[in-house]
């Protein structure tokens, strides 16, 4: 058995976001005085990104990302730019374990559709010239089923949710078919939605559809988005439940969901959270086809810097592997370290030292 894999989603992987320098916070701000334009922050961010792509190839990452360093948060700067959405400020944020959002959100207000010139397809071009054949360039952008959260869909632009999840897995696909263009072979659709689903309390619903019509509707999204795919491009999923300044949303583990959407959803991987004792154990595992998707345990937490112990990983991953072949699962943070532009409670230093980690463990553990 080997580490090296060929196809996503590796050994060592991770979820995406990385912490933004204080130059880019600096220039951020420099942005809104009018001191800088919004090109001098442009080129101040692919600096940046220029050297966190050497920083993860250093370490030994397979798959690379731009750190999200030209978003403020994870799902609204991709959705603000799809047309029928636009972002808002609205009267609170979300109520995290701890604290609450800064507040802002997206919301219809016309028919869905894909904007050809959707920047973050842009960006893309010009983060896969940085990373060159050195490494595989992944991209995140936020799932389809964000778009169902409670206060998105206008109920008068569209009272029927069937023809909104439509119009969003027509969206969708034609966004895939513009990264593919663009030179994207790994995909990740990251999704707080289908995770809530687990959740005691459904959270940010408002749909009056009961937990297993939104499952039987994530399911079908999901897989709508994902039919006629091109082969050669990896596409996963992964589940996360909230990511703020360290902090969480909510808690519950993968049982509910796993029936259905491990079982039946058409991805190549999960990046699956386990980090802590709100993920529960690896039970749900057990509804994932063995020639199914790869699953990457987030048995690391991106929420501290701390390093965990290796023989406590090493055991865990021996034990999921009792649910899912050994040879189909890989390793990472539970999330990325910077969800929004805030970033997680750590140093820039403690986020290197342990995705470097991650990369030696997984070495240990495959050979």
């Amino acid at each position: 058995m080997t580490t090296t894999l060929v196809k996503a989603p590796f050994r060592a992987d991770h979820v995406g976001s990385l912490l933004r320098p204080e130059r880019i916070h600096q220039a951020r701000k420099d942005v809104q005085a009018g001191a800088i334009t919004a090109q001098e922050l442009h080129e101040i961010e692919t600096e940046e990104i220029k050297k966190i792509v050497d920083k993860q190839i250093e370490i030994g990452l397979q798959a690379v990302t731009d750190g999200e360093f030209r978003r403020r948060f994870w799902h609204t700067d991709f959705l603000e730019h799809l047309n029928g959405v636009e972002g808002y400020v609205p009267e609170h944020g979300f109520k995290f374990k701890g604290e609450e959002t800064e507040a802002y959100d997206v919301r219809v207000i016309g028919k869905i559709s894909f904007n050809p010139d959707h920047p973050h397809v842009r960006d893309f071009i010009e983060f896969k010239e940085i990373v060159g054949d050195r490494a595989i360039a992944k991209q995140t952008i936020p799932s389809p089923n964000q778009l169902f959260n409670a206060g998105i869909r206008n109920k008068e632009i569209y009272p029927n949710l069937e023809e909104y999840a439509n119009d969003i897995i027509q969206t969708y696909r034609e966004a895939i078919k513009a990264f593919y263009e663009a030179g994207c072979r790994y995909l990740q659709l990251d999704d707080v939605y289908i995770a809530g689903l687990n959740a005691p309390e459904i959270p940010f619903n408002d749909s009056g559809s009961t937990r297993e019509e939104l499952i039987e509707l994530a399911l079908k999204v999901a897989n709508g988005v994902l039919e006629g795919k091109p082969e050669d491009l990896t596409i996963t999923t992964h589940l996360c439940r909230g990511n703020y300044r360290s902090n969480w949303a909510f808690e519950g583990s993968y049982a509910k969901i796993a029936p259905t959407l491990f079982a039946k959803e058409k991805v190549d991987g999960f990046f699956l959270e386990y980090d802590d004792d709100r993920s529960g154990d690896f039970t749900p595992l057990e509804h994932i086809p063995n020639d199914g998707p790869r699953v990457v345990l987030g048995v690391f937490t991106s929420k501290r810097g701390e390093l965990e112990s290796k023989e406590n990983i090493i055991a865990r991953v021996k034990e999921a592997s009792q649910f899912v072949p050994l040879e189909n699962l890989c390793i990472s943070p539970q999330c990325g370290f910077a969800s929004t532009h805030h970033g997680n409670i750590l140093t820039e230093d403690e986020q290197w030292a342990k995705l470097k980690y991650i990369v030696d463990i997984s070495k240990e553990i495959w050979g």
